[in-house]
């Protein structure tokens, strides 16, 4: 399989899943009577980032991933996001930076060796950093994000979370 199949269309449909989630919050809240932007606010523990940091983590994940594979920079994006509607904003930018990948760009993936700034002086190849860092890492912050939302009282359920399938 290229790494392009088993990385851009699965990072795309999970922030779309995530996007959706937080539209189910939006909605939640407004039915519960309550304003929508203590949601970016809420924890699962008091040691762990919030709802606003983990769909921010989820997305940079995502980019970094991208651009790590295909060996290009990823763009910043400064983390001022303070409401539900500038969050899906955030959530729509990641999802649009991926649109811009083709498979080409990731011709060649799984051998390209790839630097890892938290782990000074340290390479891997950007198969195995895909697989063993930055998917596990998007999915940790992606289903952080959706286990806020459901701790705090939102309908969502499996189905919400997996999205669309391929069904024949």
């Amino acid at each position: 399989m290229h790494l392009y199949d088993a990385s851009i269309p699965q990072l795309t449909k999970m922030l779309a899943n995530l996007e959706r989630w937080l539209d189910a919050g939006a909605a939640h809240a407004q039915k519960r009577s309550f304003d929508p932007e203590l949601l970016l606010g809420f924890r699962l523990a008091p040691d762990q980032y919030p709802l606003v940091r983990q769909v921010q983590s989820a997305c940079d994940a995502a980019k970094f991933a991208a651009a790590r594979l295909a060996d290009k920079e990823a763009p910043k994006h400064p983390d001022t996001e303070k409401t539900l509607a500038e969050l899906k904003a955030r959530v729509r930018t990641a999802s649009e930076y991926l649109a811009s990948f083709t498979r080409t760009d990731l011709d060649g993936a799984d051998e390209r060796v790839v630097s890892l700034p938290m782990f000074e002086g340290k390479k891997i190849t950007a198969a195995n950093y895909f697989f063993e860092l930055a998917l596990p890492n998007f999915y940790f912050h992606a289903t952080t994000a959706y286990a806020i939302l459901r701790h705090n009282g939102v309908e969502l359920g499996k189905r919400d979370y997996l999205g669309h399938l391929t069904l024949l």
